[in-house]
């Protein structure tokens, strides 16, 4: 990589969103702003890398199809410029395995994995091995329980169960994948995001699902709005970061941290480390904090 007079930042998006995430025009212009030439481009399309300062990865927002070409990607990257984050936190953070990391350290939603493995072909897997088995010892644990793949994004292949035969265990995509118990409090409070940039919590967008749903997403019913910074999700969201750095070896350069409420007090659901959406159809302010660490992974 050699430095331009004017830093060359690459926004990596996907193929079906090839002008980035919704409000992306923002981000650009706010680089722009601050001196910095900055180009959405898809990250398995043909881009010289090596030609940019830094890439940031944005709306990868089909990575978790892809997983394996994705991380691959990421580390070839990583070693022709500065990724930001960076391929061994996408690693880490592509498989929900890493809130069972982060139990004891911060708050979290109690998680138990699960896959298809026959513990007669498997010894290591125990008595009740398998899905089945595992699914048994969490219901026991948590009751009903929510099944996500562990490699998943955007809701898909998110079930309720009550039952090993519970007949929407149908909709389960490719495994591995983790349980919970179900957060009651999804049902009326949602989930709280709040966006940690160089370890500052800068926003805060809370989710309500659609009635019927614990899914908050759009594309099942659910509405987003931002809201003014909590100072106890603030503070929970920092802490899982900086908790989240400790497990990976080094500070993280952004995250979006999900969070529930359990037992009146905010718990971690996930932690995005990869391509967080920056939701700048409803916070447009957070495009400038996002060019802010940009300009300080620069210099």
């Amino acid at each position: 990589m050699t430095p331009h007079s004017v830093p060359r930042v690459l926004l990596a998006t996907f193929s079906l969103l090839p002008d980035g995430e919704p409000g992306g025009e923002l981000l650009v212009r706010a680089l722009a702003d601050r001196g910095i030439e900055a180009a959405w481009v898809a990250w398995d399309g043909r881009v010289r890398w090596a030609d940019a300062d830094l890439v940031a990865v944005r709306a990868t927002w089909d990575y978790h199809r892809r997983c394996a070409d994705f991380l691959g990607w990421a580390s070839a990257v990583g070693k022709e410029t500065r990724l930001l984050n960076g391929a061994d936190v996408f690693a880490w953070n592509a498989d929900k395995a890493y809130l069972t990391g982060l139990e004891g350290r911060v708050p979290v939603v109690p998680s138990v994995l699960l896959d298809d493995r026959d513990p007669d072909r498997d010894p290591d897997s125990g008595p009740g091995g398998g899905l089945r088995g595992g699914l048994e010892r969490a219901l026991d644990r948590f009751g009903v329980v929510v099944v996500k793949p562990r490699t998943g994004a955007s809701g898909v292949g998110v079930v309720v169960a009550e039952s090993p035969d519970d007949h929407r265990l149908a909709g389960l995509t490719a495994g591995p994948w983790i349980a919970q118990p179900l957060v009651e409090s999804v049902r009326t409070r949602g989930e709280t995001s709040v966006f940690v940039l160089d370890g500052r919590a800068v926003s805060q967008v809370d989710k309500r699902p659609a009635p019927g749903e614990i899914r908050v997403h759009e594309e099942y019913g659910g509405v987003s709005r931002a809201v003014p910074l909590d100072d106890r999700a603030a503070a929970a969201a920092v802490r899982a970061l900086a908790a989240a750095g400790e497990l990976i070896g080094r500070p993280l350069d952004y995250g979006r941290v999900d969070l529930m409420e359990l037992d009146g007090e905010p718990v971690v659901s996930e932690i995005e480390l990869i391509e967080p959406g920056l939701y700048l159809d409803v916070v447009p302010g957070n495009a400038e904090p996002f060019a802010d660490l940009v300009v300080s992974r620069l210099s």
